[in-house]
């Protein structure tokens, strides 16, 4: 008894403070001390024509994805309540934009592990070993989420996630972090939950980093000039 009550405090009281620390401190150590490995290791030289698909899928599955958790984790009930949105019409809404995006963002991501995986050799030459373990990570972390909103889906918004998962994780942000709130979690939003915390541990030191970039040095620089070379006679 004793010993699972501390795992579950490590699980959802200490783990997420590692994951935190390891997101920010990685991050700004990698930019201050190793700023020219800053970059996605872009392949799209390598093999471009199958991106044109996948990498706008993925993309704006993301998205999607990340404004539904935003809206759905650090909002709370109430907001919405006093703004006249009922339980059962917020799960509506929360599934019209979450299927799609799930939908994209699984599909994406699917076709990527493909162009990555069982296309061309030289694209598995330059797959690094931290690249292989992001992607299985991430592929876990997005089977997961997918799960966890389907299996809502199917039993009639059987999981309340907004009366646990979003309070345990504002207890976080509060410093006061209530475990508690955890015990009762189905497996499959327990899982996801972990499997971000280990995506965020691993962050600093694979090409996720290079979504906190942004070349804004593009917006006011003159114009480059494109010009051919004419042949000589």
């Amino acid at each position: 008894m004793g010993r699972g009550c501390s795992m579950n405090e490590f699980f959802w009281g200490v783990l997420p403070y590692i994951a935190f620390t390891v997101l920010i401190g990685g991050t700004i150590a990698r930019y201050v001390l190793m700023e020219r490995g800053w970059t996605t290791k872009s392949s799209e030289f390598l093999s471009k024509n199958d991106l044109k698909i996948a990498g706008p899928m993925f993309h704006l599955g993301l998205f999607m994805a990340l404004g539904g958790h935003i809206i759905g984790v650090l909002i709370p009930k109430v907001c919405t309540e006093a703004a006249g949105i009922n339980e059962h019409l917020y799960h509506i809404i929360a599934l019209a934009g979450g299927i799609p995006a799930g939908i994209l963002f699984f599909f994406g991501f699917l076709l990527l592990l493909k162009r990555r995986f069982l296309g061309k050799d030289y694209m598995q030459v330059n797959t690094s070993c931290m690249d292989r373990w992001l992607y299985l990570v991430l592929f876990l972390a997005i089977l997961t989420g997918c799960a966890g909103t389907l299996s809502n889906a199917l039993g009639g918004f059987a999981f309340d996630y907004r009366a646990t998962i979003s309070p345990w994780f504002r207890s976080l942000l509060a410093f006061s972090p209530d475990v508690s709130l955890m015990e009762g979690v189905p497996f499959v939003f327990r899982a996801h939950m972990l499997l971000w915390m280990v995506t965020a541990i691993l962050f600093p030191f694979t090409r996720l980093v290079h979504c906190l970039s942004f070349p804004f040095l593009y917006l006011t620089r003159s114009p480059i000039v494109y010009r051919r070379k004419e042949s000589r006679s």
